[in-house]
């Protein structure tokens, strides 16, 4: 009879036991939280440096021979002065929405060299060599994400050298430098292909005012005036660029 007793008793505290359990409601799991996409913020201000090649078309044309006018003015033909360049630049991007706009200034070291036979001076070649360019631009530009693309204008500026040479023997006879001012537009394209560094490239259009250029002797006597030319001249330039900003990062686009 005990161990009956028992034996019932057992079980109704096991059954007991049990019932709390059962009624437990499920565990409830939430939803993973959606993915965030990043996006580039190409806002703030960048440092790089560029390399590339580059075209100058040049035409000269004589108005003065030894001090007498040339009348009418005397074509001496045209050449492109083309070759390498390298250097860097700095500048500041702001960024609303998709648009960016923006203050660039680039230094290059050239070597856009060229040279054609002179048609007005008997065995003479004139020869033109930019040893330097500045570009100073604004920027107006679309963003796609970490890609941006933009438009640019502004002044320009380069370092010029011209010179006269006796065709047969290459000796210079007249020579003249300058630093001449113009006008740039241009456009290019940077992808940003880790925090803060991106790449790109970039083309440059530079229109140079007409000059009037005093070429002087470099013989004897030397630094006399040997002739005055109008030079005519534009330049084009591309590059490819790696540029390191700071102050723009990345923004999580909810």
């Amino acid at each position: 009879m005990k161990t009956t007793l028992l034996a019932a008793v057992s079980l109704m505290a096991v059954g007991t036991a049990s019932a709390p359990a059962a009624d437990l409601p499920v565990r409830a799991y939430g939803k993973a939280p959606a993915m965030v996409a990043a996006i580039s913020d190409w806002s703030g201000f960048y440092l790089g440096v560029n390399a590339g090649a580059g075209s100058s078309h040049n035409c000269w044309s004589n108005t003065n021979a030894l001090g007498a006018a040339t009348v009418p003015n005397a074509s001496e033909g045209c050449h492109d002065a083309t070759g390498g360049l390298v250097g860097g630049q700095i500048g500041y991007r702001l960024q609303s929405a998709a648009w960016t706009f923006g203050l660039e200034a680039q230094g290059d070291w050239s070597s856009l060299k060229g040279s054609n036979a002179s048609t007005f001076v008997l065995g003479g070649t004139n020869q033109s060599r930019i040893n330097a360019l500045g570009l100073f631009t604004g920027q107006v530009g679309y963003t796609w994400n970490n890609v941006l693309w933009y438009l640019k204008g502004g002044a320009a500026v380069a370092n010029e050298k011209y010179a006269g040479l006796i065709s047969a023997t290459g000796v210079t006879f007249d020579q003249a430098s300058e630093t001449r001012w113009g006008g740039v537009v241009g456009t290019g394209v940077e992808l940003s292909f880790a925090p803060n560094w991106s790449v790109g490239a970039d083309y440059s259009h530079l229109f140079m005012p007409d000059r009037s250029i005093t070429l002087t002797t470099a013989v004897a006597p030397v630094g006399a005036a040997s002739r005055v030319d109008s030079l005519r001249q534009d330049v084009d330039i591309g590059t490819v660029r790696v540029n390191y900003r700071w102050g723009g990062p990345v923004i999580a686009k909810h």
